[in-house]
Order: C-alpha cells, then sequence, then structure tokens
C-alpha cells in the first residue's frame, strides 16, 4: 500500500474534527448535563486542540444545537427502523424494546433526550429541544391512529409520559429493573388496547 493510500485509509476511518466534537459533546451532556460540559471537556474528549473547536462553533450554544441535531437525527432514525415491522402493535412494541435495551444506560445517566429537552427548557428560550419529544409524540400518535383510536392523542401521551418518568425513577434510583418492568408493563397495555 502506498503512503497516500494509507493517508486516505486514515482520513476515512478516523472521523473528522467537527464530527468528533459533536459526537463527543452529545457524550458528555448526557453523562453530565450541558452546564457542567466545559469547551475544554469537549475538546479533549473529541482529541481536538481546545482553540479550534471556534473553527467549528462560535458558540457554546452552537454545540449545543447540532447535539440537540444528532439526538433527532437519531430518534428520526429509530423511528424508521421500526417501520420494518407491519402492525402499529408490533411497530410500538419494537420500541418498547428499544427503550428497555437503554435501560441500564437510563438507569445511569437518565433518558438523554428527556433530561436534555428539561434542561434546555430552564436556560434558553427558543425551544429547539422540545423536538426531542414531539417527532416521538407525533409518531406514536400516528401509530394510535392505525390502531383506530379516536383517542390517539392522549394514548400517545400517556405512552411517553410513561417513559418518561419511569426514566426519571430509573434513573434517580439507579435501577435499570423498572425500566425493563415498565416495558412489560407497556407492552401488555399495547395488546390489550
Amino acid at each position: 500500500m502506498s503512503d497516500s493510500e494509507v493517508a486516505e485509509n486514515a482520513t476515512r476511518t478516523r472521523p473528522g474534527k467537527r464530527e468528533r466534537l459533536v459526537r463527543a459533546a452529545t457524550e458528555l451532556v448526557h453523562r453530565q448535563g450541558v452546564e457542567r460540559t466545559t469547551l475544554a471537556d469537549i475538546a479533549k474528549a473529541a482529541d481536538v486542540p481546545l482553540g479550534n473547536i471556534y473553527y467549528y462553533f462560535k458558540t457554546r450554544d452552537e454545540i449545543v444545537d447540532a447535539v440537540v441535531d444528532t439526538h433527532v437525527q437519531g430518534v428520526e432514525e429509530t423511528i424508521e427502523s421500526l417501520g420494518r415491522h407491519r402492525t402499529p402493535k408490533k411497530r410500538l412494541k419494537a420500541l418498547i424494546g428499544v427503550l428497555a435495551d437503554r435501560s441500564d444506560v437510563i438507569a445511569s445517566f437518565g433518558c438523554p433526550h428527556g433530561t436534555l429537552c428539561s434542561e434546555l427548557e430552564k436556560t434558553r428560550d427558543d425551544h429547539e429541544a422540545g423536538r426531542l419529544i414531539k417527532i416521538p409524540l407525533a409518531w406514536l400518535e400516528e401509530q394510535f391512529t392505525l390502531l383506530g383510536r379516536r383517542d390517539a392523542r392522549e394514548l400517545a401521551i400517556k405512552f411517553l409520559v410513561s417513559y418518561q418518568g419511569t426514566a426519571v425513577l430509573t434513573h434517580a434510583l439507579r435501577d435499570p429493573s423498572l425500566m425493563r418492568d415498565e416495558a412489560t408493563r407497556l407492552e401488555r397495555w399495547i395488546d390489550s388496547l
């Protein structure tokens, strides 16, 4: 392999600085929260010199916006992947499975979406993080509508409240079994509809 091929492979395998900064910020914000995550923390975790951050992000808020966008993209990808299931009930139960699979992470750090929304609603006026709740809420409502439910909006809210409330308890008590138990209860609830 020539030197240029080795350099090209190295470039392809290691993400660029901006992508590494966003990944690091996303992980740190979930683990530490927005307020406790510093630019120095992000630069160190991304293996990028601190001064280089300003080349990609002019303000700290721009980094936070990129974190929100990353989470939104993840939510949209998850929802898209659920489309492979044939029925609304199967899609809803598949989502429950996805959420239950994250019980250990939720016990350690909380729900990445719920905690981020809550934190940003206290410190920012733009309500951008609300997309992290609105997108799954709309998808849930659509699934319940496809089940022929006239109370689809209320059921979607009930589902999301159940998950977010359990995520708070799971994190506060550091007990992943709470999330797994709630997943089982939600599956039975979906079957009863």
